[in-house]
């Protein structure tokens, strides 16, 4: 009987094949665990450090409002950076609209045009639970990464003819706008500055998009791509806008909002 002989070469090429797939398996563990550190980072620490960042930011403004400053908050939240109640209240709409003109193409009499990734303002939105900083720009590093809600640019400001434009991370940095495609006709959404409470009520929804279809922050909000969404006439409007569908940035839901009541502070 013939004995099968195992040559040397044999034996090192099976050791090397072990050592290659053993390898290859630390590798992947090694892999599969940064991207589990990277989702838990996006997904949670983001989240917690945004959130407790932005509710220290709307105490600072409450701080500075009931010390009756008039000017916008410099904390250390968003100083020196540079990037891009439920109900209508007693006021009904035509108080509200006097309310706005007053305040004029040419701002607030108290308070001037806020300075980039400034926060000036605190939004709130009851049925969510919400109450966030806003702050001008919608740069992601100085703003909306910051948990903060993002004025548009060129857009009008609270309480002004016009269209007050906010955007909102939807996912992680503390996603303060998540929720907002459960909001419905009639919810309230109410916008505190250092001069008045504005209250807005929720009248249209669009549930998407284009990312590009800048219509829906027109001083008119009117969707370019859907024109069926938006407004015909001149008013008093409120769009927040995010990204849609969840964790992605693909398109854009919007919510708009009409002005009932002006509350001054």
């Amino acid at each position: 009987m013939r004995v099968p002989v195992v040559q040397h070469s044999t034996r090192r090429r099976r050791a090397r094949r072990r050592r290659v797939l053993w390898a290859g398996g630390e590798l992947l563990v090694t892999v599969g665990v940064v991207l589990l550190l990277l989702v838990v980072h996006q997904l949670w620490w983001t989240n917690r450090e945004a959130r407790r960042g932005a509710e220290r930011q709307v105490e600072a403004l409450e701080r500075e409002w009931a010390g009756g400053v008039g000017e916008p908050s410099g904390s250390s939240e968003s100083s020196g950076a540079q990037d891009s109640a439920s109900g209508t209240g007693e006021e009904g709409a035509p108080e509200a609209r006097s309310a706005g003109q007053g305040q004029g193409e040419s701002g607030n009499n108290r308070r001037q045009q806020p300075s980039g990734a400034q926060a000036y303002a605190v939004l709130t939105i009851p049925r969510l639970g919400l109450r966030a900083p806003v702050a001008e720009g919608v740069g992601k590093r100085d703003v909306l990464n910051k948990g903060y809600v993002g004025h548009y640019p060129g857009t009008q400001q609270p309480g002004q003819a016009g269209n007050f434009a906010l955007a909102g991370h939807r996912n992680t940095h503390g996603e303060p706008f998540r929720y907002i495609n459960r909001l419905g006709a009639g919810d309230t959404v109410e916008v505190e500055t250092a001069d008045a409470v504005y209250t807005y009520a929720v009248d249209k929804t669009l549930d998407r998009t284009s990312a590009r279809d800048s219509g829906v922050i027109r001083r008119i909000p009117r969707s370019t791509v859907r024109p069926a969404y938006g407004y015909t006439a001149p008013g008093y409007y409120l769009t927040l806008t995010t990204c849609t569908p969840e964790y992605t940035s693909k398109y854009r839901l919007v919510v708009w909002a009409e002005l009932k009541s002006m509350r001054p502070r």
